[in-house]
């Protein structure tokens, strides 16, 4: 059967449950025919199946990321598209692959900054994410970038807004660093006051756990 076959959308369920189980038996039989498919209906004329695609491939990434690495270039493709669903998916996929490739990810550096500033609210936190993860990357490479990064990283964190910034400074933390860690500690105590008491206790998490 092929695998186009088993999504939700074919089987007329509305559910997310065919695409979990799907998801689940490509990474565990490590089919990479099934990942090569899913892959070639991404750009589906039929909205649904291409969400399921989408949906289906980070699955699969947050179980066994190597099946889906071969595929950074397509998922960053998806951050320019006009359907915010594939936009979102795209960079949900590449979140799964950040702590591993992050080395692969630094020529799209713009595209990613990009989609992060101007997308929706789950493109935003797996953006930031994918960014804080390029900027900790250790190679050459990403070191010539992780000054752009954490810059952008420190404008968002000053102006996202104050119930978002417990949960995005917890996403920035793999790009503290000694050199960059006042400034960060800066922004986050500056914005503290405008925020619940919930909120700032875990921002207050935060600001112990990047001193550490």
């Amino acid at each position: 059967m092929s695998v186009l076959e088993r999504l939700a959308s074919v089987l007329d369920q509305r559910d997310e449950v065919p695409n979990q189980i799907l998801a689940q038996e490509i990474a565990s039989e490590r089919d990479e025919d099934g990942v090569a498919e899913l892959v070639a209906n991404l750009p589906n004329p039929d909205k649904r199946i291409r969400y399921d695609c989408i949906k289906v491939l980070y699955e699969i990434g947050s179980l066994t990321p190597g099946l889906i690495e071969p595929y950074i270039d397509e998922f960053v493709q998806l951050l320019t598209s006009r359907d915010n669903r594939m936009v979102w998916g795209g960079m949900t996929a590449l979140g799964a692959l950040a702590t591993t490739r992050a080395d692969a990810m630094v020529r799209y550096i713009d595209a990613i900054i990009d989609a992060t500033e101007h997308g929706s609210v789950i493109t935003q936190d797996w953006g930031v994410r994918v960014l804080a993860a390029i900027a900790a990357a250790d190679s050459s490479s990403a070191d010539r970038v992780a000054e752009r990064v954490v810059s952008f990283l420190q404008i968002f964190l000053k102006e996202c807004p104050p119930k978002d910034l417990p949960r995005h400074a917890e996403s920035v933390l793999p790009a503290v660093s000694e050199s960059n860690r006042a400034a960060f500690e800066s922004i986050i105590t500056t914005r503290r006051d405008a925020l619940t008491p919930a909120q700032a206790k875990r921002l207050d998490l935060v600001l112990r756990q990047m001193r550490t």
